[in-house]
Protein backbone atom coordinates (compact mmCIF):
# COMPACT_ATOMS: atom_id res chain seq x y z
CA UNK A 1 0.00 0.00 0.00
CA UNK A 2 1.21 3.29 -0.80
CA UNK A 3 -0.39 6.51 0.96
CA UNK A 4 0.82 10.32 0.33
CA UNK A 5 -0.09 12.05 3.68
CA UNK A 6 -1.13 15.62 2.45
CA UNK A 7 -0.94 18.62 4.98
CA UNK A 8 -0.40 22.13 4.95
CA UNK A 9 1.95 22.28 7.60
CA UNK A 10 4.35 19.41 8.70
CA UNK A 11 6.95 19.90 11.97
CA UNK A 12 9.81 21.09 12.20
CA UNK A 13 9.36 22.89 9.10
CA UNK A 14 6.39 24.49 9.84
CA UNK A 15 4.12 25.10 12.43
CA UNK A 16 1.32 27.43 13.26
CA UNK A 17 -0.63 24.37 15.91
CA UNK A 18 -1.20 20.86 16.18
CA UNK A 19 -2.16 19.95 12.76
CA UNK A 20 1.75 19.91 12.32
CA UNK A 21 3.14 17.77 15.25
CA UNK A 22 0.47 15.32 14.00
CA UNK A 23 1.04 15.78 10.34
CA UNK A 24 4.80 14.37 11.73
CA UNK A 25 4.32 11.60 14.41
CA UNK A 26 1.11 9.69 12.42
CA UNK A 27 3.14 9.44 8.49
CA UNK A 28 6.36 8.48 10.99
CA UNK A 29 4.31 5.73 12.88
CA UNK A 30 2.61 4.25 9.47
CA UNK A 31 5.65 4.13 7.94
CA UNK A 32 6.21 1.17 10.25
CA UNK A 33 3.80 -0.80 8.38
CA UNK A 34 3.34 1.13 5.03
CA UNK A 35 4.71 3.28 2.47
CA UNK A 36 4.27 6.42 3.35
CA UNK A 37 5.51 10.37 1.59
CA UNK A 38 4.42 12.87 3.36
CA UNK A 39 3.61 16.59 1.08
CA UNK A 40 3.41 20.00 1.89
CA UNK A 41 4.03 23.51 0.52
CA UNK A 42 7.48 24.63 0.71
CA UNK A 43 6.89 27.51 2.05
CA UNK A 44 9.80 30.27 1.39
CA UNK A 45 10.77 30.71 5.22
CA UNK A 46 11.90 26.86 5.41
CA UNK A 47 15.27 26.66 5.82
CA UNK A 48 16.62 24.25 2.95
CA UNK A 49 20.04 23.87 4.12
CA UNK A 50 19.74 23.00 7.73
CA UNK A 51 16.50 20.24 6.68
CA UNK A 52 18.41 19.26 3.68
CA UNK A 53 15.78 19.95 1.14
CA UNK A 54 17.30 18.90 -2.25
CA UNK A 55 15.35 19.79 -5.53
CA UNK A 56 13.79 16.99 -7.94
CA UNK A 57 14.76 16.82 -11.72
CA UNK A 58 11.02 17.38 -12.22
CA UNK A 59 8.57 19.98 -12.80
CA UNK A 60 5.04 20.70 -14.60
CA UNK A 61 2.70 23.27 -15.33
CA UNK A 62 -0.70 23.39 -13.69
CA UNK A 63 -3.68 25.16 -15.09
CA UNK A 64 -5.95 26.97 -12.72
CA UNK A 65 -8.91 28.90 -14.89
CA UNK A 66 -7.19 31.03 -17.11
CA UNK A 67 -3.74 30.98 -15.40
CA UNK A 68 -0.72 28.51 -15.63
CA UNK A 69 1.47 27.85 -12.61
CA UNK A 70 4.59 25.86 -13.22
CA UNK A 71 5.51 23.33 -9.85
CA UNK A 72 8.88 22.64 -8.44
CA UNK A 73 9.11 19.62 -6.73
CA UNK A 74 11.63 18.75 -3.60
CA UNK A 75 12.13 16.01 -1.51
CA UNK A 76 13.63 15.65 2.04
CA UNK A 77 13.55 13.27 5.18
CA UNK A 78 11.57 13.85 8.09
CA UNK A 79 12.62 11.17 10.60
CA UNK A 80 13.00 8.10 8.51
CA UNK A 81 9.71 9.60 5.94
CA UNK A 82 10.63 10.36 2.41
CA UNK A 83 8.87 14.38 2.28
CA UNK A 84 7.98 15.64 -0.94
CA UNK A 85 8.17 19.65 -1.11
CA UNK A 86 5.64 21.55 -4.02
CA UNK A 87 6.75 24.85 -4.72
CA UNK A 88 5.40 27.41 -6.39
CA UNK A 89 5.90 31.47 -6.51
CA UNK A 90 3.00 32.28 -5.64
CA UNK A 91 2.08 29.51 -3.14
CA UNK A 92 5.13 29.79 -1.12
CA UNK A 93 6.45 33.13 -1.44
CA UNK A 94 5.04 34.60 2.08
CA UNK A 95 6.06 35.09 4.99
CA UNK A 96 3.74 33.32 7.24
CA UNK A 97 1.79 30.21 6.59
CA UNK A 98 -1.23 31.56 5.91
CA UNK A 99 -1.97 35.35 6.67
CA UNK A 100 0.51 37.76 8.77
CA UNK A 101 -0.72 40.64 10.75
CA UNK A 102 -3.18 41.95 8.93
CA UNK A 103 -4.88 38.96 8.78
CA UNK A 104 -5.15 36.11 6.25
CA UNK A 105 -4.25 35.97 2.98
CA UNK A 106 -6.81 36.87 0.80
CA UNK A 107 -5.78 34.64 -1.82
CA UNK A 108 -5.40 31.57 0.36
CA UNK A 109 -8.08 29.82 -1.85
CA UNK A 110 -5.93 30.09 -5.21
CA UNK A 111 -2.88 29.04 -2.79
CA UNK A 112 -3.93 25.95 -1.35
CA UNK A 113 -6.32 25.26 -4.53
CA UNK A 114 -2.93 25.20 -6.40
CA UNK A 115 -1.30 22.93 -3.98
CA UNK A 116 -4.49 20.38 -3.89
CA UNK A 117 -4.48 20.10 -7.31
CA UNK A 118 -0.53 19.87 -7.37
CA UNK A 119 -0.92 16.78 -4.83
CA UNK A 120 -3.39 14.73 -7.26
CA UNK A 121 -1.07 15.33 -10.25
CA UNK A 122 1.66 14.32 -7.91
CA UNK A 123 0.14 11.12 -6.68
CA UNK A 124 -1.18 9.83 -10.15
CA UNK A 125 2.61 10.27 -11.19
CA UNK A 126 3.90 7.95 -8.29
CA UNK A 127 1.29 5.94 -8.52
CA UNK A 128 -0.22 6.31 -4.78
CA UNK A 129 -3.06 4.50 -3.74
CA UNK A 130 -4.65 6.49 -1.28
CA UNK A 131 -4.30 10.43 -0.28
CA UNK A 132 -4.89 11.36 3.43
CA UNK A 133 -6.01 14.65 3.21
CA UNK A 134 -5.76 16.87 6.36
CA UNK A 135 -8.09 20.10 6.39
CA UNK A 136 -9.76 22.47 4.61
CA UNK A 137 -5.81 23.34 2.71
CA UNK A 138 -5.83 19.95 1.12
CA UNK A 139 -9.84 19.03 0.74
CA UNK A 140 -10.05 19.99 -2.74
CA UNK A 141 -7.95 17.26 -3.45
CA UNK A 142 -10.98 14.73 -3.05
CA UNK A 143 -12.61 16.54 -5.55
CA UNK A 144 -9.79 16.95 -8.35
CA UNK A 145 -9.60 13.24 -7.45
CA UNK A 146 -12.83 12.43 -9.13
CA UNK A 147 -11.62 14.25 -12.41
CA UNK A 148 -8.01 13.15 -12.52
CA UNK A 149 -7.28 10.29 -10.66
CA UNK A 150 -10.55 8.21 -9.90
CA UNK A 151 -8.55 4.62 -9.62
CA UNK A 152 -7.24 5.90 -6.02
CA UNK A 153 -8.78 6.63 -2.93
CA UNK A 154 -9.18 9.32 -0.64
CA UNK A 155 -9.27 10.27 3.93
CA UNK A 156 -10.09 13.45 4.59
CA UNK A 157 -9.73 14.38 8.36
CA UNK A 158 -10.95 17.15 10.42
CA UNK A 159 -8.44 18.89 12.78
CA UNK A 160 -10.98 21.57 13.31
CA UNK A 161 -14.41 21.70 11.72
CA UNK A 162 -14.48 25.66 12.88
CA UNK A 163 -12.46 26.46 9.99
CA UNK A 164 -14.04 25.54 6.84
CA UNK A 165 -12.04 27.73 4.35
CA UNK A 166 -15.21 29.40 2.53
CA UNK A 167 -14.92 32.20 -0.79
CA UNK A 168 -17.08 33.73 -3.12
CA UNK A 169 -18.63 31.52 -5.50
CA UNK A 170 -16.05 33.50 -8.10
CA UNK A 171 -13.27 31.15 -6.63
CA UNK A 172 -14.80 28.40 -8.37
CA UNK A 173 -14.47 29.76 -12.00
CA UNK A 174 -10.71 31.50 -11.12
CA UNK A 175 -9.77 27.57 -9.60
CA UNK A 176 -11.12 26.29 -12.79
CA UNK A 177 -13.54 23.55 -11.13
CA UNK A 178 -16.39 22.21 -12.83
CA UNK A 179 -19.73 23.82 -12.01
CA UNK A 180 -21.07 20.46 -11.61
CA UNK A 181 -19.69 20.38 -8.30
CA UNK A 182 -20.89 23.67 -7.07
CA UNK A 183 -24.58 22.26 -5.56
CA UNK A 184 -25.60 21.47 -1.77
CA UNK A 185 -24.36 17.82 -2.51
CA UNK A 186 -20.64 19.26 -3.19
CA UNK A 187 -18.80 22.63 -2.58
CA UNK A 188 -21.93 24.67 -2.28
CA UNK A 189 -22.25 26.09 0.88
CA UNK A 190 -24.60 28.97 1.47
CA UNK A 191 -24.03 30.36 -2.63
CA UNK A 192 -20.44 30.35 -1.16
CA UNK A 193 -17.76 27.68 -2.22
CA UNK A 194 -16.65 25.11 0.91
CA UNK A 195 -13.23 23.83 0.45
CA UNK A 196 -13.75 21.41 3.66
CA UNK A 197 -17.28 20.30 2.53
CA UNK A 198 -16.04 18.94 -0.61
CA UNK A 199 -13.30 16.93 1.64
CA UNK A 200 -16.29 15.88 3.04
CA UNK A 201 -18.39 14.87 -0.08
CA UNK A 202 -15.82 13.45 -2.05
CA UNK A 203 -13.28 11.36 0.32
CA UNK A 204 -14.33 8.04 0.85
CA UNK A 205 -13.39 8.30 4.69
CA UNK A 206 -13.53 11.12 6.69
CA UNK A 207 -12.07 11.22 10.06
CA UNK A 208 -11.56 13.60 13.34
CA UNK A 209 -9.10 13.53 15.71
CA UNK A 210 -10.98 12.11 18.43
CA UNK A 211 -13.98 9.79 18.89
CA UNK A 212 -16.02 12.23 20.99
CA UNK A 213 -15.90 15.20 18.38
CA UNK A 214 -16.80 13.16 15.64
CA UNK A 215 -19.97 12.63 17.83
CA UNK A 216 -20.52 16.13 18.82
CA UNK A 217 -20.09 17.82 15.46
CA UNK A 218 -23.35 16.25 14.42
CA UNK A 219 -25.04 18.64 16.70
CA UNK A 220 -26.15 21.89 16.23
CA UNK A 221 -23.61 23.31 18.97
CA UNK A 222 -20.18 21.90 17.17
CA UNK A 223 -21.49 21.60 13.68
CA UNK A 224 -20.68 24.73 12.54
CA UNK A 225 -23.41 24.93 9.61
CA UNK A 226 -22.60 21.34 8.69
CA UNK A 227 -24.44 18.95 11.43
CA UNK A 228 -26.92 18.45 8.89
CA UNK A 229 -24.56 17.46 5.66
CA UNK A 230 -21.93 15.14 8.23
CA UNK A 231 -25.43 13.32 9.77
CA UNK A 232 -25.69 12.70 5.50
CA UNK A 233 -22.48 11.39 5.50
CA UNK A 234 -22.16 9.39 8.74
CA UNK A 235 -21.53 6.25 7.46
CA UNK A 236 -18.06 6.99 6.14
CA UNK A 237 -17.51 9.46 9.58
CA UNK A 238 -15.46 8.14 12.12
CA UNK A 239 -13.25 9.21 15.23
CA UNK A 240 -9.77 8.49 15.61
CA UNK A 241 -8.08 10.00 18.44
CA UNK A 242 -4.53 11.65 17.97
CA UNK A 243 -1.29 10.69 19.52
CA UNK A 244 2.33 12.57 19.86
CA UNK A 245 5.42 11.50 18.83
CA UNK A 246 6.84 10.04 22.38
CA UNK A 247 10.76 10.26 21.24
CA UNK A 248 9.96 14.33 20.61
CA UNK A 249 7.84 14.53 24.19
CA UNK A 250 10.06 12.69 26.56
CA UNK A 251 11.67 14.62 29.39
CA UNK A 252 14.60 12.40 29.53
CA UNK A 253 16.08 12.51 25.98
CA UNK A 254 14.84 16.64 25.73
CA UNK A 255 17.63 18.79 25.14
CA UNK A 256 15.10 21.75 25.84
CA UNK A 257 14.70 21.67 29.33
CA UNK A 258 17.21 22.63 32.16
CA UNK A 259 17.56 18.97 33.55
CA UNK A 260 16.40 16.18 31.95
CA UNK A 261 14.34 13.74 33.82
CA UNK A 262 12.17 10.57 34.13
CA UNK A 263 9.48 8.77 36.03
CA UNK A 264 12.59 7.44 38.03
CA UNK A 265 13.95 10.67 38.68
CA UNK A 266 10.88 13.00 39.19
CA UNK A 267 12.89 15.01 41.82
CA UNK A 268 14.75 16.47 39.07
CA UNK A 269 11.72 18.39 37.69
CA UNK A 270 11.62 21.12 40.00
CA UNK A 271 15.21 22.36 38.69
CA UNK A 272 13.24 23.02 35.76
CA UNK A 273 11.15 24.99 37.32
CA UNK A 274 13.33 27.17 39.57
CA UNK A 275 15.80 27.63 36.32
CA UNK A 276 11.73 28.92 33.98
CA UNK A 277 11.12 30.74 36.85
CA UNK A 278 14.47 33.06 37.26
CA UNK A 279 14.21 33.05 33.26
CA UNK A 280 10.87 34.44 33.08
CA UNK A 281 11.43 36.69 36.15
CA UNK A 282 8.55 34.61 38.06
CA UNK A 283 9.43 34.96 42.03
CA UNK A 284 8.81 32.48 44.75
CA UNK A 285 9.49 29.40 42.40
CA UNK A 286 7.78 27.25 45.19
CA UNK A 287 4.57 27.99 44.64
CA UNK A 288 2.13 26.11 42.43
CA UNK A 289 3.11 26.98 38.65
CA UNK A 290 0.64 27.07 36.03
CA UNK A 291 0.59 27.65 32.43
CA UNK A 292 -1.32 28.15 29.58
CA UNK A 293 0.33 27.68 25.66
CA UNK A 294 -1.93 28.36 22.93
CA UNK A 295 -4.01 30.25 20.58
CA UNK A 296 -5.49 33.50 22.34
CA UNK A 297 -8.85 32.47 20.88
CA UNK A 298 -12.37 32.10 22.83
CA UNK A 299 -11.61 28.15 22.02
CA UNK A 300 -9.33 28.23 24.36
CA UNK A 301 -10.74 29.21 27.19
CA UNK A 302 -8.66 32.32 27.54
CA UNK A 303 -11.62 34.72 27.53
CA UNK A 304 -12.77 32.56 30.16
CA UNK A 305 -8.67 33.07 31.89
CA UNK A 306 -8.86 36.59 31.39
CA UNK A 307 -12.01 37.29 33.27
CA UNK A 308 -10.90 35.93 35.93
CA UNK A 309 -6.86 36.38 35.82
CA UNK A 310 -7.26 39.39 38.92
CA UNK A 311 -8.86 37.20 41.08
CA UNK A 312 -6.44 34.33 40.52
CA UNK A 313 -3.56 35.62 40.54
CA UNK A 314 -4.50 37.10 44.17
CA UNK A 315 -3.56 33.18 45.15
CA UNK A 316 -0.23 32.46 46.06
CA UNK A 317 0.11 31.28 42.89
CA UNK A 318 2.78 31.61 39.64
CA UNK A 319 0.80 31.63 36.09
CA UNK A 320 2.82 31.73 32.49
CA UNK A 321 1.21 32.23 29.23
CA UNK A 322 3.22 31.89 25.79
CA UNK A 323 0.89 32.27 22.79
CA UNK A 324 -0.59 35.00 19.73
CA UNK A 325 -4.16 35.40 18.12
CA UNK A 326 -6.71 37.85 19.12
CA UNK A 327 -5.43 41.57 19.92
CA UNK A 328 -8.04 42.45 22.29
CA UNK A 329 -6.95 39.39 24.45
CA UNK A 330 -2.99 40.21 24.01
CA UNK A 331 -3.91 43.46 25.09
CA UNK A 332 -5.88 42.88 28.07
CA UNK A 333 -3.34 40.43 29.30
CA UNK A 334 -0.61 43.06 28.85
CA UNK A 335 -2.28 45.36 31.37
CA UNK A 336 -3.36 42.37 33.89
CA UNK A 337 0.48 41.21 33.29
CA UNK A 338 1.89 45.14 34.12
CA UNK A 339 0.12 45.02 37.88
CA UNK A 340 0.88 40.90 38.77
CA UNK A 341 4.53 40.46 39.25
CA UNK A 342 3.37 36.38 39.55
CA UNK A 343 2.26 36.64 35.81
CA UNK A 344 4.50 35.93 32.78
CA UNK A 345 3.69 36.85 29.32
CA UNK A 346 5.30 35.95 26.56
CA UNK A 347 3.79 36.40 23.24
CA UNK A 348 4.77 34.28 19.60
CA UNK A 349 5.60 30.48 19.22
CA UNK A 350 8.73 29.07 20.42
CA UNK A 351 8.84 25.03 20.65
CA UNK A 352 11.65 25.25 22.47
CA UNK A 353 10.17 27.56 25.70
CA UNK A 354 7.02 25.69 25.23
CA UNK A 355 9.12 22.26 25.96
CA UNK A 356 10.90 24.10 29.07
CA UNK A 357 7.25 25.20 30.51
CA UNK A 358 5.92 21.45 30.44
CA UNK A 359 8.95 20.39 32.19
CA UNK A 360 8.41 22.91 34.57
CA UNK A 361 5.04 23.46 35.24
CA UNK A 362 2.95 21.52 37.91
CA UNK A 363 -0.64 22.17 36.22
CA UNK A 364 -1.61 23.11 32.35
CA UNK A 365 -4.81 25.19 31.87
CA UNK A 366 -6.58 24.13 29.20
CA UNK A 367 -10.31 25.29 29.55
CA UNK A 368 -11.52 25.32 25.92
CA UNK A 369 -14.96 25.49 25.09
CA UNK A 370 -14.16 22.85 22.13
CA UNK A 371 -11.73 20.91 21.26
CA UNK A 372 -11.56 18.54 18.28
CA UNK A 373 -8.49 16.46 20.00
CA UNK A 374 -5.68 18.95 21.88
CA UNK A 375 -2.34 17.79 22.32
CA UNK A 376 -1.24 19.55 25.35
CA UNK A 377 -2.58 17.49 27.59
CA UNK A 378 -0.61 14.82 26.36
CA UNK A 379 2.07 16.06 26.53
CA UNK A 380 1.48 17.43 30.01
CA UNK A 381 1.35 14.11 30.81
CA UNK A 382 5.28 12.77 29.56
CA UNK A 383 6.28 15.89 31.61
CA UNK A 384 4.38 15.24 35.23
CA UNK A 385 1.92 18.20 34.53
CA UNK A 386 -1.11 17.98 35.48
CA UNK A 387 -4.15 18.82 32.95
CA UNK A 388 -6.33 21.32 33.94
CA UNK A 389 -9.29 20.49 31.49
CA UNK A 390 -12.84 21.56 30.02
CA UNK A 391 -14.22 18.00 29.02
CA UNK A 392 -15.25 18.47 25.50
CA UNK A 393 -14.23 16.51 22.49
CA UNK A 394 -10.71 14.89 23.00
CA UNK A 395 -10.23 15.84 26.20
CA UNK A 396 -13.39 13.67 27.21
CA UNK A 397 -11.73 11.23 25.82
CA UNK A 398 -8.01 11.66 27.09
CA UNK A 399 -8.65 13.33 30.65
CA UNK A 400 -10.56 12.11 33.51
CA UNK A 401 -11.04 14.01 36.78
CA UNK A 402 -8.80 12.84 39.88
CA UNK A 403 -11.78 12.48 41.96
CA UNK A 404 -13.68 10.12 39.69
CA UNK A 405 -13.85 6.31 39.97
CA UNK A 406 -11.62 4.09 38.09
CA UNK A 407 -12.06 4.80 34.35
CA UNK A 408 -10.58 2.63 31.25
CA UNK A 409 -8.90 6.30 30.42
CA UNK A 410 -5.79 6.39 31.43
CA UNK A 411 -5.02 9.94 32.81
CA UNK A 412 -6.27 12.01 34.89
CA UNK A 413 -6.34 15.87 35.47
CA UNK A 414 -8.79 18.60 37.38
CA UNK A 415 -12.26 18.94 34.95
CA UNK A 416 -14.28 22.27 35.21
CA UNK A 417 -17.37 21.16 36.67
CA UNK A 418 -18.74 24.52 34.41
CA UNK A 419 -17.23 26.15 31.48
CA UNK A 420 -17.96 29.85 33.46
CA UNK A 421 -15.12 32.15 35.47
CA UNK A 422 -16.80 30.24 38.82
CA UNK A 423 -15.55 27.04 37.42
CA UNK A 424 -12.16 28.26 36.21
CA UNK A 425 -11.74 29.56 40.09
CA UNK A 426 -12.96 26.35 41.92
CA UNK A 427 -10.52 24.41 39.40
CA UNK A 428 -7.46 25.88 40.15
CA UNK A 429 -8.14 26.22 44.07
CA UNK A 430 -8.70 22.51 43.58
CA UNK A 431 -5.11 22.16 42.19
CA UNK A 432 -3.55 24.37 44.79
CA UNK A 433 -5.31 22.50 47.77
CA UNK A 434 -3.80 19.42 46.01
CA UNK A 435 -0.40 20.72 45.51
CA UNK A 436 -0.24 22.11 49.09
CA UNK A 437 -2.29 19.95 51.11
CA UNK A 438 -1.97 16.51 49.25
CA UNK A 439 1.58 16.16 47.67
CA UNK A 440 2.05 12.81 48.03
CA UNK A 441 -1.86 12.45 45.84
CA UNK A 442 -0.18 14.51 43.55
CA UNK A 443 2.81 12.87 42.82
CA UNK A 444 0.35 9.59 42.28
CA UNK A 445 -1.53 10.82 39.67
CA UNK A 446 1.19 12.36 37.70
CA UNK A 447 3.63 9.15 37.99
CA UNK A 448 0.52 7.11 36.69
CA UNK A 449 0.10 9.93 34.05
CA UNK A 450 3.61 9.47 32.38
CA UNK A 451 3.22 6.16 32.36
CA UNK A 452 0.16 6.28 30.05
CA UNK A 453 0.25 5.41 26.53
CA UNK A 454 -0.46 8.88 24.25
CA UNK A 455 1.95 7.71 20.89
CA UNK A 456 0.10 6.78 17.48
CA UNK A 457 0.78 3.26 17.56
CA UNK A 458 -2.91 2.33 18.79
CA UNK A 459 -4.61 4.90 16.22
CA UNK A 460 -2.31 3.96 13.34
CA UNK A 461 -3.44 0.91 13.69
CA UNK A 462 -7.18 1.96 13.29
CA UNK A 463 -6.28 4.27 10.18
CA UNK A 464 -4.61 1.50 8.52
CA UNK A 465 -7.97 -0.14 8.96
CA UNK A 466 -9.78 2.94 7.28
CA UNK A 467 -7.34 2.20 4.24
CA UNK A 468 -8.05 -0.88 3.93
CA UNK A 469 -11.57 -0.08 3.70
CA UNK A 470 -11.00 2.04 1.31
CA UNK A 471 -9.59 0.01 -0.96
CA UNK A 472 -12.00 -2.93 -0.69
Amino acid sequence: MKLLFVAAEIYPYAKSGGLADVAQALPKELNKDIVVTSIMPLYSFIDREKHKIYRLNKSFDIELGEELYRVELYQGFNRGVKTLFVYEESLCDRSGLYGDEEGDYADNYMRFGLFSKAVVMIAKAYNIEILHLNDWHTALAALWVRELYPSSRTLFTIHNLAFQGIYPHEAVTELGIDEKFFNSAGIEFWDSANFLKAGIAYSNKVTTVSPRYAQEILSVSFGCGLEGFLEQHQEKLCGILNGIDRELFDPLLDQAIAQRYSLYSLPNKSQNKRSLCQELGLEEPERPLFIFIGRFTKQKGLDLIIEALPQILEMDINISILGEGESDMASDLTKIAQEHKNLSLIFGYDESLSHRKYAAADFLLMPSSFEPCGLNQLISYRYGTLPLVHRVGGLYDTVIDIDEEESALCGRGIALKSLDTKGLKEAIARAVELYIQKPSRLLEIITKNMQCDVSFQESAEKYLDCYIDTIE
